[in-house]
């Protein structure tokens, strides 16, 4: 009876250290404050790039296969929605990936996203269509969506334990999928102040 029950306990303890091995480093306040402060800042970086600007700057196109800012804020709300929403529905439900360098991958997500050298298609959920039926509107959308990307960071545990393929061509966390949305509107506000260096931009 007594060796029984100590099998057992030994099997739950080993059960218990499979368990936890399978688990992802959790995410350190280090980690949240990088990408809080990320979030905030590619946040007034759309703000100020989109501040004051009149019809017709807004929907000014350097060229007929070019994106207006319009278009651009359009596609950077649109992108806040998007990929949450992949982290929610496929991050956190996939298994575990250890082994992974996280500091290396975090750093790469950072410097290689807003790369505007490398250029992207957009995949056709997020071509602009005028969904949010106004420049003004894209930007409301996109300060409240802002809002619960960081309350999404801020309250869910367990991003760093489960990892999906991604366009990086590498598996991202849930933590690194935020910093990938805070990335792309960094990446898409650059693409705002080219059209805005643009030597026909309008003036007003």
């Amino acid at each position: 009876m007594f060796k029984r029950l100590m099998a057992g306990a030994a099997i739950a303890v080993l059960a218990c250290s499979a368990a936890t091995s399978l688990r992802g480093q959790e995410v350190t306040q280090a980690d949240k404050d990088r990408a809080i402060q990320y979030l905030e800042k590619t946040k007034q970086g759309v703000i100020e790039a989109t501040r004051g600007l009149s019809d017709v700057q807004w929907n000014f196109k350097a060229g007929p296969d070019r994106w207006s800012i319009a278009q651009c804020m359009e596609h950077i709300a649109a992108a806040e929605d998007f990929i949450r929403g992949i982290v929610v529905e496929k991050v956190m439900m996939a298994p575990a990936v250890p082994g992974r360098d996280l500091k290396k991958t975090d750093d790469a997500v950072v410097a290689m996203v807003p790369d505007r050298s490398q250029k992207a298609q957009a995949p056709e959920p997020l071509v602009p269509t005028n969904r949010f039926g106004s420049p003004d509107g894209s930007l409301k959308h996109f300060l409240e969506s802002r809002e619960k990307t960081e309350d999404f960071l801020k309250t869910t545990p367990g991003l760093r334990d489960h990892a999906v393929d991604s366009p990086m061509g590498t598996k991202l966390d849930g933590y690194q999928f935020i910093l990938l949305i805070a990335a792309h509107s960094e990446r898409h506000t650059k693409q705002i102040l080219e059209v805005k260096a643009d030597p026909n931009y309008p003036k007003n």
